[in-house]
C-alpha cells in the first residue's frame, strides 16, 4: 500500500514538472530567435539606460501635459523591465519542483 502511494505522488509531481515548460511557453508571438549580448553590449545598454534616466529626472514635469507624462512613466517602466530582464537571471522553481521539495521534506520530516 505505501508503495502504490509513493508511486501515484511520483507520478503526480512528474507529471506537473513535465508540463510546466510547455504551459510557460508563449504560442501567441510565433518563434523568436533568442539573440545573445556580450558583456560590453549589455553595459554599453544599461549605461544608455541611466542617462537617459538621469535625464528624465532632471526634466522639469510640471510644464508637461498628462499624456506626456504617461509615455515617460510608460518608457521608465520599460526601461526597468528590460534592465531587470538584462541584469540577473534568478532562480525559477516549476509548481512541479516545489510539490517534490515539499514531499521530500514530508518523508523527511
Amino acid at each position: 500500500m505505501k508503495a502504490k502511494i509513493y508511486a501515484l505522488l511520483t507520478v503526480t509531481a512528474l507529471a506537473f514538472t513535465f508540463t510546466s515548460p510547455v504551459a510557460a511557453k508563449g504560442t501567441d508571438e510565433g518563434p523568436r530567435k533568442k539573440t545573445e549580448l556580450t558583456e560590453e553590449e549589455v553595459a554599453a545598454k544599461l549605461e544608455e539606460m541611466r542617462a537617459r534616466v538621469a535625464e528624465i529626472k532632471a526634466m522639469d514635469k510640471s510644464e508637461l501635459s498628462k499624456t506626456e507624462r504617461r509615455a515617460l512613466k510608460k518608457e521608465l517602466r520599460e526601461m526597468n523591465k528590460q534592465a531587470r530582464a538584462m541584469g540577473s537571471g534568478g532562480v525559477y522553481l516549476s509548481v512541479g519542483a516545489i510539490i517534490i521539495i515539499i514531499l521530500v521534506l514530508i518523508l523527511i520530516l
